[in-house]
């Protein structure tokens, strides 16, 4: 049934057409400007007629023309034969709406014919209010109607702030009496590509025929939990001006544009008034778009997660709705960090256009690049330049880095790269000396709040968290291997530790001992590596660096790193002794400098099996294996257990301890961060923070709070260089 031709029946049965002279009037001359966009609109109104002889009501839609003067002409819009229908027929009065009104014109009719129909119009109509809240007429959604294992198929017709309409057919194995009216319902509302709204509702009214009904239903619930609940939100920020939402309302098909009210790095709130409101808890926008500026828009998708109705001073009724990012491209990400980082701190950049000479620069002069390691460098030093154009010019989607920069001078930097399927790590941290401020934090926090802030989205693949570090570097080692200690729970947070070693590239093929293989690894042995690895740590290494069965042949990454110009390959080999698996390697290759200290181009090597295993078995491995590379003299290698290095004297330049964290236990993290940096022992952290200079009386520069600044000798300030190149 039309909604003008329900709003008919409603008045005729009602009795809201007496007592007119009671209602809000409304002139000729608004009534021909509401008619003129009713024709604008392509719209209809509804003419009402009465039989001469039984007196039943005949409501017909026509189309109204241009309305210029006191005159109205409409068309019919099935005109076959009504002309002699309407021969037994008085005309009543017709009927439109304009916003939450129905409007009751009671005209003087002047002729009917083949085509259509023409009124007088009267100086004065009336305004019949009987809504409150304004319903929205709905498109093409369709709706499964469940109540206690029994659906019903159907469309959604309109809805309000406060409850919807739909109409659903039956079978005869289905009849409508099995619905029970005191009971819930749960419906689904969806497109042709999309679940738009599902929820849990009371049944308001119903009619019901033989083969279609009708049912009001009211949703349960004004909020849902759409993630697990965090104590440590987003930052919320109220900006001025404000920027806006706009989307396509996935019900109506009609443009929404709302104001924001706050924004955060994963959601924002708007307010909406109650009678004209347009959102349901619960609902998917599948593409909305927050504008933060003229043509400057970032596109995601969306879920209602809240209402909450209040009254303003005025006595308006009001509706604040909170709304979640389900998903946003990861580039658009950067887009909303880099906007919100500066509301923070003006100085704090994601993402933004580096001048590749400066960042050169930064990284020589706060040492990260030290002469031990621009030695191992300076041969390929082109091919680190062009890889780092790509990074940085190019802003490729699988790194993230993070700027703190004043006046255009690089003070501290940090990044992020997406190396496994699921797992970002974080390396290359550096800045300058204490005198611009603690700027080393500033970028740290800013990769921490990017990881709250957009870990929960797909397209993010960030399900963990890794970092490299020196454990004798004491910064590293109290902010993540403190973090692993606090959460005390290896599932959530852990760390393993490698002996790191250069490995010589070998001309020769060297033949393994007898009844020693090497071959590509399979799903089988891989299940060996998960029982040697939860036996040894129990930790998160093997789900974050993708060393499980269901990840074996899994070469999406590769493939994304191949469409955006880079190097990224991953090969898993198995040495075994009589079928037995003793070891596993896994070959990562990427572009040189991707990571300054190679270690996302290097081996990683697991001992499961230490008996009978001596070093020089992995060294011609590794000799065979050293073709995958191109480096000039030397390969990195990072070997796994620490006890199986120590057992054979394997010699070694220092020790790398990965730290990993399940993104879905960010709290815990934040929660050991805050205390660490914002209680009463946050001086003693400072003192592990070292600024270093390239002398041999070289200091730490302590905040000016009258403390002794601590002497560091040239060893421990070498040291800090590779150890935070580590990282």
């Amino acid at each position: 049934m039309d909604k003008l031709q329900r709003m008919a029946k409603f008045s005729h049965y009602t009795g809201l057409d007496k007592g007119l002279e009671e209602r809000k009037k409304v002139s000729r001359k608004r009534l021909r400007n509401i008619l003129n966009h009713i024709n604008f609109q392509t719209g209809t109104i509804l003419i009402n007629f009465k039989h001469l002889k039984y007196d039943t009501v005949l409501s017909l839609q026509v189309k109204p023309q241009p309305c210029l003067e006191n005159s109205l002409e409409c068309l019919w819009i099935e005109p076959a034969g009504l002309k002699q229908k309407l021969t037994s027929y008085k005309f009543l009065n017709f009927l439109l709406t304009d916003d939450l009104a129905l409007i009751l014109v009671e005209a003087a009719l002047e002729e009917i014919s083949e085509e259509g129909i023409s009124f007088s119009l009267p100086e004065i109509c009336y305004e019949l209010s009987y809504r409150k809240v304004r319903r929205h007429l709905c498109k093409g959604i369709q709706v499964d109607f469940i109540q206690n294992s029994v659906i019903f198929y159907g469309s959604l017709l309109n809805f309000s702030a406060v409850s919807f309409c739909i109409e659903v057919s039956t079978e005869p194995s289905q009849p409508f009496h099995w619905v029970n009216p005191e009971d819930t319902v749960y419906v689904t509302f969806k497109n042709k590509q999309d679940i738009l709204y599902s929820g849990e509702c009371r049944i308001i009214r119903q009619t019901y025929g033989q083969k279609k009904s009708a049912f009001v239903l009211k949703p349960v619930n004004d909020q849902i939990r759409r993630f697990k609940t965090k104590e440590f939100r987003s930052s919320r920020h109220k900006l001025s001006p404000s920027p806006n939402i706009n989307f396509i309302h996935p019900f109506t098909q009609k443009l929404i544009n709302m104001e924001v009210e706050d924004l955060t790095g994963s959601g924002f709130s708007i307010e909406e008034d109650m009678d004209n409101a347009v959102l349901l808890a619960g609902m998917i926008i599948p593409e909305l778009y927050i504008e933060l500026a003229h043509d400057f828009k970032i596109r995601c998708k969306s879920q209602v997660v809240n209402r909450n109705v209040y009254k303003t001073n005025d006595n308006k009724t009001l509706l604040k709705c909170g709304m979640t990012i389900l998903d946003m491209d990861i580039q658009e990400q950067v887009r909303l960090s880099s906007y919100l980082h500066q509301a923070v701190n003006k100085k704090a950049y994601v993402c933004n256009r580096v001048d590749m000479d400066a960042l050169w620069r930064f990284f020589f002069e706060t040492g990260f690049i030290y002469p031990k390691k621009y030695a191992l460098m300076c041969a390929d030093k082109e091919r680190f330049k062009e890889t780092y154009e790509k990074l940085y010019v190019e802003n490729p989607q699988i790194a993230r880095y993070f700027v703190c920069q004043d006046k255009g001078v690089i003070q501290a930097h940090i990044s992020i790269v997406r190396f496994y399927e699921d797992t970002w790590l974080i390396h290359h941290h550096a800045s300058l000396r204490a005198e611009h401020g603690n700027t080393g934090l500033v970028v740290l926090r800013q990769v921490e709040r990017y990881i709250n802030d957009f870990h929960r989205l797909y397209s993010t693949h960030m399900n963990f968290i890794g970092c490299y570090f020196r454990p004798d570097n004491k910064f590293p080692m109290r902010v993540f291997g403190g973090c692993a200690k606090a959460i005390n729970t290896p599932k959530a947070c852990s760390v393993d530790s490698f002996v790191y070693f250069s490995f010589p590239r070998s001309g020769t093929d060297p033949n393994l001992p007898e009844a020693m293989t090497l071959t590509k690894t399979q799903p089988e042995d891989l299940l060996e590596l998960e029982n040697f690895y939860e036996y040894e740590s129990g930790g998160l290494m093997l789900q974050a660096l993708d060393l499980t069965p269901d990840m074996i042949d899994n070469d999406n990454l590769s493939k994304e790193f191949n469409r955006l110009g880079f190097k990224r390959e991953r090969i898993l080999f198995s040495l075994k002794k009589n079928d037995a698996v003793k070891a596993i390697i896994v070959v990562n290759v990427s572009d040189i400098g991707l990571n300054l200290s190679n270690l996302t181009n290097c081996f990683h090597v697991i001992i499961l099996d230490a008996k009978d295993l001596p070093i020089n078995t992995i060294y011609i491995c590794l000799s065979m294996l050293s073709k995958y590379y191109e480096q000039h003299d030397e390969i990195p290698v990072l070997l796994y257990p620490i006890s199986y290095a120590q057992s054979q004297s394997v010699p070694y330049d220092k020790i790398h301890t990965l730290w990993i964290l399940n993104t879905q236990y960010t709290d815990q993290y934040f929660k050991y961060m805050d205390k660490l940096f914002h209680h009463s022992h946050n001086e003693e952290v400072q003192d592990f923070i070292v600024y270093p200079e390239m002398h041999d009386d070289t200091r730490t520069r302590r905040e000016k709070h009258g403390r002794p600044l601590r002497i560091v000798t040239k060893n421990e300030i070498d040291s800090q260089h590779e150890n935070e190149d580590g990282r």
